[in-house]
């Protein structure tokens, strides 16, 4: 059986093919060749958070306009099959993604000693890599809570996952569209944070 045909089968694949590329580069003594922590973690922050953040650019670039368009079309097929087969999945590697981001972000901030530093925001401004890893990591955290507090329960409305009236539904749509978008803004600047804490800001 080809394991592209699945995706736990590709996930598999993918992490056995960076498995066999660390072993390559160890065996030609370019690395240290023992277990490094903080560069499985990094590693586990960055896909994480590729997996979320990439799920909130479909969500907000693609998805949600496409779902309204097809609102509009009234002699359309409609979005029901978005709605029943695709959003579910994709919320489910959303909110998980969120998580595992936030986790391994953690952890390496926990194991480089600059958790307190961190969520200190560089000791009130006095640590560059602190204050600007930690305004990513506090808006990152503000991300989580709103993925959890208000886009999925409000989805599990709109999916009818949980019972809702029709004026409860689309209040529903009404916050978890706005905790959405706010997410899509709030993730620029934490990709900008995120890429410019060793390096600066690019001005």
């Amino acid at each position: 059986m080809n394991p592209l045909n699945s995706v736990r089968g590709a996930i598999t694949t993918g992490v056995v093919l960076a498995i066999v590329i660390m072993i390559i580069v160890a065996a030609l003594g370019l690395t240290p060749g023992s277990f490094y922590e903080l560069g499985l973690a990094r590693w586990l922050h960055i896909l994480s958070a590729i997996t979320w953040i990439g799920l909130l650019f479909y969500f907000n670039l693609v998805q949600t306009p496409g779902l309204a368009a097809a609102a509009a079309d009234k002699g359309g097929p409609g979005g029901a099959g978005i709605a029943k087969y695709i959003a579910p999945r994709a919320l489910f590697w959303f909110r998980w993604g969120a998580v595992a981001t936030w986790v391994t972000g953690a952890w390496y901030l926990i194991r480089t000693l600059n958790f307190t530093n961190a969520l200190t925001l560089g000791h009130g401004g006095k640590d560059q890599y602190g204050l600007i890893i930690g305004i990513g990591a506090w808006l990152g955290t503000i991300m989580l809570i709103n993925v959890w507090v208000f886009i999925w329960p409000n989805q599990k409305k709109i999916l009818g996952i949980v019972p809702a009236t029709d004026a409860e539904k689309a209040a529903a749509r009404k916050t978890a569209g706005l905790a959405s978008r706010t997410n899509f803004v709030l993730s620029i600047p934490v990709i900008l944070c995120m890429g410019s804490a060793f390096h600066g800001l690019p001005f």
